[in-house]
């Protein structure tokens, strides 16, 4: 951040500032807008686009751009922004052709529209930033060879958890300690919850109810925790990670938690609790110089073997314009994938689910998402959580079960099936999953 500001400043005296499309009118759309708008040097939201463009017009009006207008084409696209007004539209592809656009930020939290819009950004030379973890959880790493093939950048974003603990890791490991444990707070852990128990909360924060409750019932996190060990080989020690352990005592000593022998054999893992008020993300770190460890001790970080650093806060919306800058300024990245998958998010049964029925989405009466090793996750053929909606069940399923390919019909020609059966190829060679979307119904 401290090399972006002054970037950004010398930008601005330049007059050239960074062109910003936004796919997405939700709630954090809504709030990056604003922030572009009036806090942020250099930068400037061009156009937001929604399936429902009037949302896309108040996203901007919110921000203060009273004679935004609706449009429907590139040409008219192109041509308001020319005169230095952001339009809305419901065509996400405009912005993605548009050479009136730098970056596109997608803040949809859908797997297959993202991956559209993921994909013809790239083949029109746009950089994409994820404000949406549903797919960079999901498919992310073949999108990354996409990206690097068309040679543009596909990053995670600031201030949501894996930027944050992102930012941490990489700082922690400049100082010459060994990271061991990357973990991540959460308020409430309940599986159970759905957007009726949690539309109090969204309409007191003018927040989607569907959103709310991914974050409630755990599948965010699993998400989060899965960009994360996929930028840095970590694993979890079991599928679902610490599944809501709660702790409520000293950040400090958060260490105490964890086995040091298993996380060495592991290599370092991601994790979550439930409580301690006072941080949002942390790792937990070893070093292996006894000098190095006297000097630790005498800095108040106590005698080890894990010393705890922790950020107490995620901004969200606030930092994303810093993940923009250091893509479009320094080429950086914020979380990329080492390479395939090492953690994904399997879909699990938040009721008794009966034969027929056809899934509901992400953060909805169904399904709640887990984290768990690529390796279990692709030998039971477990369903990928980020790719549930509209997929018919075959079998009855019982609550809290794993549901795996052989137990879905998928819904058909889905651009998101077939890069994660590429992904699977890509990475792992393996090819079962492309021969089950090649199998007849």
């Amino acid at each position: 951040m401290l090399l972006v500001d002054r970037a950004l400043r010398e930008r601005e005296a330049q007059g050239r500032p960074i062109r910003v499309g936004i796919v997405g009118a939700g709630f954090m759309s809504q709030g990056l807008t604003n922030q572009i708008t009036h806090s942020t040097p250099a930068m400037r939201v061009v156009a937001v686009s929604n399936r429902g463009p009037e949302r896309a017009l108040d996203v901007l009006r919110y921000a203060g751009f009273e004679d935004a207008r609706i449009v429907d084409t590139q040409a008219k696209l192109d041509g308001e922004v020319a005169v230095g007004r952001p339009a809305a539209t419901a065509d996400a592809m405009l912005l993605a052709r548009s050479d009136f656009v730098d970056v596109v930020v997608d803040a949809t939290g859908s797997v297959e529209f993202g991956a559209h819009a993921a994909m013809e950004a790239f083949k029109h030379g746009k950089d994409v930033v994820l404000l949406n973890a549903e797919i960079d959880a999901t498919i992310g790493p073949m999108l990354q060879v996409y990206a690097r093939k068309y040679g543009v950048i596909l990053s995670a974003c600031e201030g949501d958890e894996p930027g944050v603990q992102m930012n941490l890791y990489r700082w922690v490991k400049g100082l010459g300690l060994i990271p061991r444990v990357i973990g991540n707070i959460k308020g409430l852990q309940d599986p159970y919850r759905n957007p009726t128990t949690q539309k109090g909360f969204a309409e007191r924060w003018g927040q989607n109810p569907a959103m709310v409750t991914s974050f409630a019932d755990g599948s965010k996190i699993s998400f989060e925790q899965a960009i994360v060990a996929n930028a840095t080989g970590f694993k979890v020690q079991s599928r679902g990670m610490s599944r809501g352990l709660e702790y409520r005592g000293d950040v400090t000593k958060i260490g105490e938690l964890y086995d040091i022998d298993r996380l060495r054999e592991l290599g370092g893992i991601v994790d979550y609790v439930v409580g301690t008020p006072l941080t949002k993300v942390y790792v937990l770190a070893e070093h292996s110089d006894p000098k190095q460890r006297h000097y630790l001790n005498l800095y108040k970080m106590g005698e080890g073997p894990l010393y705890s650093f922790f950020t107490p806060y995620h901004l969200v919306h606030f930092e994303v314009p810093n993940a923009i800058a250091r893509v479009v300024l320094f080429r950086d990245e914020i979380a990329p994938p080492l390479g395939g998958p090492v953690v994904e998010v399997c879909a699990v049964a938040k009721r008794d689910l009966k034969a027929g029925e056809v899934l509901d989405n992400s953060g909805m009466y169904m399904t709640y998402g887990e984290a768990v090793n690529v390796e279990e996750m692709s030998a039971r053929r477990y369903l990928p959580e980020g790719l549930v909606e509209g997929c018919k069940l075959k079998a009855d399923i019982g609550k809290d079960a794993v549901i795996t390919y052989d137990d879905v019909l998928l819904p058909p020609n889905r651009l998101a099936d077939r890069l994660r059966a590429e992904q699977y190829r890509h990475f792992r060679g393996e090819a079962w999953l492309e021969d089950l979307l090649l199998a007849p119904a």
